[in-house]
C-alpha cells in the first residue's frame, strides 16, 4: 500500500521504530575512514531519518548486521557450554536493491546449503528490510548488469522528498508506520541504466582456471581481503578459541570473518596449501562469483554492487576483469 505523509509525521513515525525495533541504515560516520581526516559510509543505529545517509552508496555493506564480524558462538568452562543471547528485538535494515538481492544470497549460503545456520538464521528470522531507492547510478556499480537493479522483496520502501515522505508498504506489521498518512501511488526508484556495464562469460570451464590472466591481476593484488569485507555476498570465517587467564579451562568460541584473499586462508595441516599465489586466490574469488555458486545454485553470487572496485587500495578492478574474461571467450 502506497502513502504520502508529512515529514514530521515520518519523523515522528520513525522514532517509534527506534523503540519497537534495532534500526540500522547506511551512516555518514565522520572521521572513521582509514585515515584521520577521511570519512566512511557503514551500518549504524540512527536516531533520526536525517542520520541517515540516502544519497551515497555504504562503502561496507549491510552485511554485517546480520553476520557480526566478530560473534562468540559459545562460552565454556570445564564441565558446561551457554549459549549468548540472540536479538531480542525484532531488526529494520535499510537497504539498496542491490544488497536486498545480497540477502538471497546469504540465505542460500546459510540456510539453504545443508542444515541451516543456527546463528544465521535467529537473526534473519527477526529481520525485515527497508528499500532505498536508486534514483541515479553510483559510479562503480553494475546492477543492471546483473539484474539485480530492481527488487519487490522489500518489506516498505521509504522516499524523503523535500518536505514529504512516500512509503510503499508490503508488511502488515508495518503499516501503523503510515498512520494518518494519505493514501498515494508509490513506485520506487530502479536505476535502469549503469555507467558501468558487465558481460558475463557464459562459457567458462575447467580450462578457464588456467587463463594467464589470473596471474596478471594477482601480481597487483596485496592479499589485505578488503574486497571480501566490502563485499555483500562474501560469507567465510574462521574460529578463534578464547582462553582466559584467570582459568585456562574456560573461554569462548568466536566465529570471525576471513578472507579468502589473505595469506594463510587456505592452509591446512601440515602446512599444505591448495592457493599457492596471489593470482591463484585472485582466481578462486572471481570464478567462485561468477561460475562455481551459478554452477551450483543457477545464480551468480556477484551482485554488482562495484565495492570491490571501489575499496581495493590497489585499484584492481573486478569488473574489468570479468569483461576481459568476456572478451578472450568471444576470442576464442
Amino acid at each position: 500500500m502506497g502513502y504520502q505523509m508529512t515529514r514530521a509525521q515520518a519523523d515522528a513515525q520513525f522514532r517509534r521504530w527506534t523503540e519497537q525495533y534495532e534500526v540500522y541504515a547506511p551512516m555518514l560516520m565522520k572521521g572513521e575512514g582509514c585515515f584521520s581526516d577521511t570519512d566512511i559510509i557503514r551500518y549504524g543505529k540512527p536516531a533520526s531519518l536525517d542520520e541517515i545517509e540516502w544519497a551515497e552508496k555504504s562503502d561496507y555493506s549491510f552485511k554485517e548486521v546480520l553476520i557480526a564480524i566478530n560473534e562468540t558462538l559459545f562460552y565454556y568452562t570445564e564441565d558446561q557450554t551457554i549459549l549468548p543471547k540472540g536479538p531480542e528485538k525484532e531488526i529494520l535494515i535499510f537497504l539498496r536493491s542491490c544488497d536486498l538481492h545480497a540477502v538471497k544470497r546469504l540465505d542460500q549460503i546459510y540456510l539453504h546449503n545443508g542444515n541451516p545456520d543456527f546463528y544465521y538464521n535467529r537473526v534473519r528470522e527477526k529481520a525485515k528490510f527497508i528499500l532505498m531507492g536508486c534514483p541515479a547510478t553510483c559510479a562503480s556499480g553494475f546492477c543492471v548488469s546483473m539484474g539485480t537493479n530492481t527488487t519487490d522483496a522489500y518489506n516498505a520502501y521509504l522516499k524523503l522528498d523535500g518536505d514529504k515522505v512516500y512509503v510503499d508498504i508490503r508488511d502488515e506489521a508495518l503499516v501503523g508506520f503510515a498512520a494518518d498518512a494519505a493514501a498515494a501511488d508509490v513506485t520506487p526508484d530502479f536505476v535502469t541504466e549503469n555507467e558501468e556495464k558487465v558481460t558475463l562469460p557464459k562459457k567458462l570451464s575447467n580450462e578457464s582456471f588456467t587463463k594467464e590472466i589470473w596471474q596478471e591481476y594477482g601480481a597487483r593484488c596485496i592479499g589485505c581481503g578488503r574486497c571480501n569485507f566490502a563485499c555483500p555476498t562474501c560469507t567465510c570465517f574462521t574460529m578463534q578459541d578464547i582462553f582466559y587467564q584467570d582459568n585456562p579451562r574456560a573461554g569462548e568460541r568466536r566465529r570471525v570473518w576471513a578472507s579468502c584473499q589473505v595469506e594463510g586462508f587456505d592452509e591446512i595441516a601440515g602446512g599444505i596449501k591448495f592457493r599457492k599465489t596471489q593470482g591463484d586466490q585472485m582466481r578462486f574469488k572471481v570464478m567462485h562469483k561468477i561460475y562455481d555458486f551459478e554452477k551450483r545454485f543457477g545464480y551468480p553470487m556477484c551482485v554488482g554492487c562495484g565495492r570491490c572496485d571501489d575499496i581495493c587500495p590497489e585499484y584492481i578492478s573486478y569488473s574489468n576483469l570479468v569483461n576481459r574474461l568476456a572478451k578472450e571467450e568471444e576470442e576464442g
